[in-house]
């Protein structure tokens, strides 16, 4: 470039080049979209760079291809792709507008028809035939749209059709298009006044040679078009539109919490694109780079928002801008003592597959020169072999060079940066991050600029280990990932908890609770990004499918998150049953469901010991009391070294509403009835009468307490008349008034001393006994004034013996009990690091 300033710049202009790519306009809705965006730009010249339509390009080089074969098929494509623009036309246009682009566009498909004739009898096309046919796509479709602009002008705004080939001139060489820059700026000179002001609209991707002959820029041409323009017209920025946000920090496909990068500067977006980042091409870069013209990305879909900026000098306080991966990758190892202090090794084996046409992406030495390895196309890897066996065969005859190894199936990561230079700890978190995902790196390389450090790992791992060493610098390291089992009252209360408080976590202390997957009886949701639990029934983008524990057990610890709970709040025994193997993989748990540490002794203690070992988290609060803070309180009075002696308590909300209202003018049965229409009981009063959750509860504070005992240890007096343990649950209630005498008499006996009947769970320790039953309390004692669902436990200890420690409140329902399952799952969150 000659960096001289053209006849149409002058340092006022400000021009703005827009390119559009085929996606942006594929079909006449698209188009319409882009004539709005091109209408709103508050700018005085504005130049429009289209691609063809969407597949037109490959459609036309169709052609050619069916006309080397003599198709009948080529005559028929290329009246669709004519049929396709009319359409287009019409949709479009007025009638005045489309009957002359109409025209036209017929002209230019009987001269393609011609083209194909001469193809087809000659059986070949040579390339200037091919780029002649496949320009055709850019000249249809900004003819339509400097039309369009046209006619929709609600000013007097002038719009000025470009052909590119009229404008741009390029040579052909080794590295591709070189664009005559002489010859270029003299003829936009020519075609655009210097005192212009208005729209241009200019064909991408095609140029002419010195001679006039038409040729394309190649793939990627039409960026290549924006960025030439850009520098021809002195325009103070160039804006790509396309069908994504930006630049993202990674591929989306892969990793689902891939970020759009706010800026980059010119070298860290041609690094990512060389590792295959979905970037416009470094070398369409490369007029707008010398000019230091800002280059925009943005979605045609989503105007408004804000792209990304590729810049000299990005603002951004990212140190890492992206994290990408080069798959279907070979080493070449060479290895050998011969080659310590012998210069011209790494020459002669690059020398060789250089001359082989082999391309070289990564190369890494160790500073002992023992060996050299470099990184080749997994489809070149056997080539590659052969190419160094002969060139060292003297050497490996003689060994010097003990062996040349090629190891396939192997993946490039690249994290890019200009942010990393000079920088401690990135190397660090980045081979951490791989390590804790067990990815082993077999090959490092970083320049002396810092920008980039690659590794070469195993094919096998590329997506886990892109997705953790994203996680480790773009996400918080408090996300959670989160799988609830059993989203009926209390897991449905939960997640409405949830969705009150998710924005204030990730606000004020950057806590990123994502719920991932919802298990249900018969039926998963899993999301790759987050389920929305204000519309979960819905879960719209989720997928659904088959409960499978294990899968979903899977799903929620994925890779590319630091952290994974399963919140089970079932109350399944068959759930239960897989504790175990989710603390030993890594899986925290939070659950109020009672059947892990109540059932047998050995399976809860193995649960203490998969957590020990794998370094997981396992929290239970709200098994017992549900919100009310027991078993914390318990281990709080241990682990401070106080001697717990005794707890006792009412741990059941519908046995202390019961006998807080019984007060015998109402028969028993009447007060159960009355208690399970008002939804306090279990649908079968039963399994609340017989005391067995009681005894559960009981024996999970038994055991937090170091006492070994098992459920049959616990003495149980249960309030089901033996007659009706069997019968249905009907009958039960019709049968329960023959009883009520029973009930009746006790009652009498505990008021004629002044006393109140309790249902209570004892647990004594010096004893080593366990206790659960109806027992007698004087109307002074704690138990004997509650509220009429309230669960109350009493604490003697050391310390607080002759005034026990007492925790009282609400002890069951959904709100309450889901209040102490949020309580777990942010106490596990603080274990984990987070500041709350």
């Amino acid at each position: 470039m000659t960096g001289k300033t053209s006849p149409a710049q002058t340092p006022q202009d400000g021009w703005v080049v827009h390119k559009f790519g085929g996606s942006s306009v594929a079909d006449a809705e698209c188009i319409a979209r882009v004539a709005g965006i091109i209408e709103s730009t508050p700018v005085p010249r504005v130049a429009v760079v289209l691609s063809a339509c969407k597949g037109v390009t490959d459609g036309l080089l169709g052609l050619v291809t069916l006309a080397e074969a003599r198709s009948p098929d080529a005559g028929i494509r290329l009246a669709a792709l004519e049929a396709r623009h009319v359409d287009l036309a019409h949709s479009l246009l007025s009638p005045a507008g489309s009957a002359p682009y109409i025209e036209l566009l017929k002209a230019d498909c009987r001269d393609i028809a011609g083209i194909l004739q001469a193809v087809s009898l000659l059986r070949s096309a040579a390339q200037n035939i091919r780029d002649l046919v496949a320009g055709y796509g850019e000249i249809w479709s900004t003819r339509l749209f400097a039309t369009l602009l046209r006619e929709r002008a609600k000013s007097a705004t002038p719009v000025q059709w470009v052909d590119a080939r009229e404008a741009v001139v390029v040579e052909w060489g080794p590295l591709g298009p070189a664009v005559q820059w002489p010859e270029s700026e003299a003829a936009i000179g020519r075609l655009v006044p210097a005192d212009f002001s208005g729209t241009l609209v200019i064909t991408g991707f095609i140029a002419a040679d010195k001679r006039g002959i038409q040729t394309t820029l190649g793939r990627n041409g039409s960026d290549f078009s924006a960025s030439i323009f850009g520098a021809l017209l002195g325009a103070r920025e160039i804006v790509i539109w396309t069908d994504v946000d930006g630049v993202l920090s990674a591929d989306p496909r892969r990793v689902p919490d891939a970020k759009v990068i706010d800026s980059l500067s010119y070298s860290e977006a041609m690094e990512l694109a060389y590792f295959g980042a979905k970037v416009i091409h470094p070398q369409t870069m490369a007029p707008a780079v010398a000019r230091e013209i800002p280059i925009l990305i943005k979605n045609t879909f989503a105007a408004d928002r804000p792209g990304t900026l590729i810049c000299a000098r990005p603002t951004s306080a990212l140190k890492v801008k992206g994290i990408t991966t080069i798959d279907a990758v070979a080493l070449v190892n060479l290895e050998g003592a011969g080659m310590i202090g012998v210069p011209g090794t790494a020459q002669r084996l690059f020398g060789a597959l250089q001359e082989a046409g082999i391309s070289v992406i990564l190369i890494s030495q160790g500073s002992s020169e023992h060996s050299i390895c470099c990184a080749v196309p997994d489809a070149e890897a056997a080539a590659a072999y052969e190419v160094v066996r002969r060139a060292f065969d003297l050497e490996l005859r003689e060994a010097q060079i003990q062996r040349i190894e090629v190891s396939r199936d192997c993946a490039i990561l690249a994290v890019v940066g200009d942010g990393m230079a000079g920088s401690h700890g990135v190397a660090a978190k980045v081979f951490g991050t791989l390590a804790d995902a067990a990815v082993n790196v077999r090959a490092i390389a970083q320049g002396a600029s810092e920008r980039n450090i690659s590794v070469v790992i195993e094919a096998r791992h590329s997506t886990r280990a892109l997705r953790a060493v994203h996680a480790g610098f773009y996400l918080s390291p408090h996300t959670v990932s989160i799988g609830l089992i059993g989203p009926g009252l209390v897991g449905g209360a939960l997640l409405g908890q949830l969705a009150t408080q998710f924005e204030r976590l990730r606000d004020t202390v950057h806590l990123d609770l994502r719920v991932r997957g919802i298990l249900r009886s018969g039926e998963m949701l899993l999301a790759d990004g987050e389920i929305d639990p204000r519309d979960w029934r819905a879960a719209p983008g989720a997928q659904r499918t088959s409960a499978d524990l294990a899968a979903f057990a899977r799903h929620v610890h994925a890779e590319h998150l630091p952290h994974a709970v399963i919140i089970d709040c079932s109350a399944s025994a068959e759930v239960a049953s897989h504790y175990h193997e989710w603390l030993a993989a890594g899986i925290h748990v939070v659950t109020p469901n009672k059947k892990a540490n109540s059932g047998p002794l050995a399976y809860y203690e193995s649960l203490k010991d998969a957590r020990r070992a794998a370094g997981t988290h396992y929290l239970y609060e709200a098994t017992v009391g549900a919100g009310l803070p027991v078993i914390q309180t318990l281990r709080d009075l241990r682990e401070t070294g106080d001697e717990v002696r005794s707890v006792e308590g009412i741990f059941s909300g519908t046995l202390a509403y019961l006998f807080n209202v019984y007060d015998g003018s109402e028969p028993f049965s009447s007060i159960v009835r009355t208690a399970k229409q008002k939804g306090y009981t279990e649908p079968d009063p039963r399994d609340d009468l017989s005391g067995t959750d009681v005894a559960r509860k009981l024996i999970i504070l038994c055991r937090e307490v170091g006492l070994k005992l098992e459920m049959a240890d616990v003495v149980v007096e249960s309030l089901v008349p033996p007659e009706l343990a069997a019968c249905g649950a009907e009958e039960f209630m019709a049968r329960l008034p023959e009883f009520d005498a029973r009930m009746q008499a006790r009652y009498a006996e505990a008021t004629a001393a002044g006393q109140v009947l309790r249902y209570v769970g004892r647990l004594d320790v010096r004893n080593r006994t366990a206790t659960v039953g109806l027992v007698r309390l004087e109307r002074k004692h704690a138990f004997a004034n509650i509220a009429l669902t309230d669960n109350v436990v009493r604490f003697e200890t050391l310390r607080y013996c002759d005034n026990p420690l007492i925790v009282q409140g609400p002890g069951a329902g959904p709100e309450v009990t889901a209040g102490g399952v949020f309580g777990d799952l942010l106490r596990l969150c603080a274990y984990l690091g987070a500041n709350i």
